[in-house]
């Protein structure tokens, strides 16, 4: 039995892959102890794994727990400026913290291993503190430096021509001296609080050099030619598939029609954005469109009227759900994503934000969607891409193929067992 340690970003998207992980580490017989943020708790008992409240580090997983002051200031920003306060804020300005309540559990219970979340760099800075080995979760696309690829954030398409290692290269130093300057001195001025060497770090650039997991299939990343050996594609990591739900009264029109999903996560849901233009879309098609809000708060109402082929709800799980439907209409998130191409369903992607261009712009590569590169696509285009996708099955078979390859991968088995490889060594 080992000793573990698990940090996630406050954030359920974050999360909800690690959930998967600790539920198997535990079921092996390890001891799991999960720094995580406090609206996560009962999620992270439910696993077996002990919950850990951060002491020093920015818990912001609760509204409450964040100060009115820095949603008033973000709100106020666009493009460049607000993606450098969400770095600052989020992922590079608590790392402090959460390293120092790392080092404090470690010092209670000394640990074999941490898993840490690929967005904060405060696991390869225990790793350098306490000598012990760590594994990093990428809990999106995979953010590893690469010559083939720009940085991440601009979606742009892989290139490993000589033009293209130039650009990347060009880019690369651009986002590292100049655009994220301020940030990369914030990460130094952390690991001298530290006591650790200054090393000018940029968040993308830290790589475990024990074991890297991508919560996807290798056929839906970008082919890199200077991949790492450590990456281990561990297909999804999806939560249990039999989480407790109770139908609603209309669960019985989902059989025998083509149902139509239409999501946007749990963040960027805002239903003028995608909800509201996919119902108008597809009011007359024939089809049975389920919208979800993804809100605590539900926010059906917002959707009213509904067209008569439209069914609303606030959560259904997938489990439930996607073995029931025939296409997703959704923002790209890439937890989302991923659970819906296990079930080897085709989408049409529309998302902007954080790392969701970055997520459909690979998933189209993979030829199992359409994506319509925009936030708030017209109910025109809408229309067109879902007509597209149902009619033509090479939209089908390439979902199929990346779902036959997740099922193959192992996921938070094969995450574990290379976990416990490392472990070995």
């Amino acid at each position: 039995m080992a000793e573990i340690l698990l940090l996630s970003v406050p954030v359920f998207g974050h999360v909800k892959p690690m959930l998967a992980i600790s539920r198997e580490l535990v079921r092996r017989g390890h001891r799991v102890r999960w720094l995580a943020g406090a609206a996560f708790r009962e999620r992270v008992e439910a696993t077996g794994a002990s919950f850990c409240a951060f002491v020093e580090g920015f818990d912001y997983s609760c509204q409450e727990l964040v100060p009115d002051h820095l949603q008033a200031d973000r709100d106020r920003l666009r493009g460049l400026a607000k993606l450098r306060f969400d770095l600052a804020t989020f992922f590079v300005g608590p790392c402090e913290g959460f390293c120092r309540d790392l080092l404090r559990l470690h010092e209670e219970t000394p640990a074999d291993l941490l898993v840490c979340d690929s967005f904060l760099m405060a696991g390869a800075w225990w790793a350098e503190r306490t000598g012990r080995p760590w594994a990093q979760l990428c809990c999106t696309v995979l953010t590893l430096p690469s010559r083939a690829l720009a940085p991440f954030g601009l979606a742009l398409q892989p290139d490993d021509s000589w033009r293209g290692r130039i650009r990347n290269r060009m880019l690369r130093s651009l986002t590292r001296s100049v655009l994220f300057r301020s940030l990369r001195r914030r990460a130094d001025q952390a690991r001298q609080a530290l006591e650790l060497p200054s090393l000018r770090p940029w968040l993308f650039d830290v790589v475990s050099p024990h074991l890297v997991l991508s919560g996807t299939v290798r056929s839906f990343e970008y082919s890199r030619p200077d991949c790492p050996p450590q990456v281990v594609f561990t297909g999804p990591l999806l939560e249990n598939s039999d989480e407790a739900f109770i139908p609603p009264t209309w669960w019985g029109d989902l059989d025998n029609a083509t149902v139509v999903h239409v999501t946007q996560g749990t963040i960027s849901n805002d239903p003028a954005q995608l909800l509201r233009p996919t119902l108008d879309a597809l009011a007359d098609e024939p089809v049975l469109v389920v919208a979800c809000t993804g809100r605590s708060d539900e926010g059906l109402e917002a959707l009213d009227p509904l067209p008569a082929n439209a069914r609303v709800a606030s959560y259904i799980p997938y489990g439930a759900l996607l073995p029931k439907t025939s296409l997703v209409v959704t923002n790209g998130g890439f937890q989302g994503v991923q659970a819906v191409l296990s079930h080897g369903i085709p989408m049409v992607t529309a998302g902007e934000s954080e790392d969701k261009p970055e997520v459909c712009a690979r998933l189209q590569r993979t030829g199992a969607s359409i994506d319509l590169a925009t936030a708030t696509p017209e109910p025109a285009a809408i229309r067109a891409a879902v007509r597209r996708v149902l009619d033509e099955p090479s939209f089908s078979s390439a979902a199929t193929a990346l779902a036959r390859e997740a099922a193959e991968a192992g996921g938070a088995v094969g995450a574990v067992d290379a976990i416990e490889s490392v472990l070995g060594r």
